[in-house]
């Protein structure tokens, strides 16, 4: 017997050693996941502030666009109604220059030698053309616009044909 209990004393603190080395491995595993737990909540504590700080600069620039579109809508707002007064002066403008003559051509000079316009003597190299409009006078070649196959007319004639040219 005392042979037996020996050999159960002797199992029992072989059991109670191992149970000591497992109560050790699991309380240093205990140690160790506590551990990553730390880590793992100061991270998530940084992943929040970063995104309260992240949600904070968005809602910043969301204002701030707003602020910025609100200005250019003003901005264009403004740019049409300038543009609905520069247009009604126009009209008045033109209203007004409606009943303006436009000046009639100069009656054409008596020497035919002479531009009717410039007075420039005409010469071998200065060629002289008649207007082919309403004055029918002589002219140079400065005093003159080419009409195409119409020939060339004075400047005032042209520009009384076409008041958008002036």
């Amino acid at each position: 017997l005392p042979q037996r209990l020996a050999s159960l004393a002797a199992t029992a603190q072989e059991e109670t050693w191992q149970s000591r080395q497992q109560l050790q491995a699991q309380r240093q595993e205990m140690a160790r996941l506590q551990e990553e737990l730390s880590r793992a909540r100061q991270d998530g504590e940084r992943w929040a502030s970063a995104l309260q700080r992240a949600q904070r600069e968005a809602l910043e620039r969301e204002a701030t666009r707003g602020a910025e579109q609100a200005r250019q809508q003003e901005l264009i707002r403004d740019m049409k109604q300038r543009l609905l007064e520069l247009l009604r002066e126009k009209d008045a403008l033109w209203q007004k220059t409606e009943g303006i003559d436009t000046p009639m051509p100069s009656p054409v000079p008596r020497d035919p030698g002479l531009c009717a316009r410039c007075h420039k003597d005409f010469r071998l190299l200065s060629r002289r053309y008649n207007c082919s409009r309403l004055c029918q006078g002589k002219v140079c070649h400065t005093c003159s616009v080419d009409m195409g196959k119409h020939g060339r007319c004075c400047l005032i004639c042209y520009q009384q044909r076409h008041p958008q040219a002036t």
